[in-house]
């Protein structure tokens, strides 16, 4: 079966950190495109950072800085390191990989940063 499982969210008070994880059953997350996305309430799905299958990187401004993403081929798991996490990093969390026609998503998991 192909799919994306995602881990490590929880409550954090703000300034904490998390490590989300983004695990993969079924195919090989080394040649994908893997993006990590979030959705607060009452809000649109925006990403917040990917990497390609070459390392390459990229992440919103809102999360320049404090966010790291990174990839562990032997683990077929990509992590979202978050650092001085903000109330308004609260949301669901959701890990896309997409190679070619080929486009999978996880469940979801939930951050929540507050005092």
């Amino acid at each position: 079966q192909l799919q994306l499982v995602e881990s490590g969210g929880g409550l954090v008070q703000p300034g904490g950190s998390l490590r989300l994880s983004c695990a993969a059953s079924g195919f090989t997350l080394e040649y994908y495109l893997i993006g990590w996305f979030r959705q607060a309430p009452g809000k649109e799905r925006e990403e917040v950072s990917c990497i390609s299958s070459g390392g390459s990187t990229n992440y919103a401004d809102s999360v320049k800085g404090r966010f790291t993403i990174s990839r562990d081929n032997t683990k077929n798991t990509v992590y979202l390191q978050m650092n001085s996490l903000k109330p308004e990093d609260t949301a669901v969390y959701y890990c896309n990989a997409a190679l070619n026609w080929r486009d999978y998503w996880g469940q979801g998991t939930q951050v929540t940063v507050s005092s």
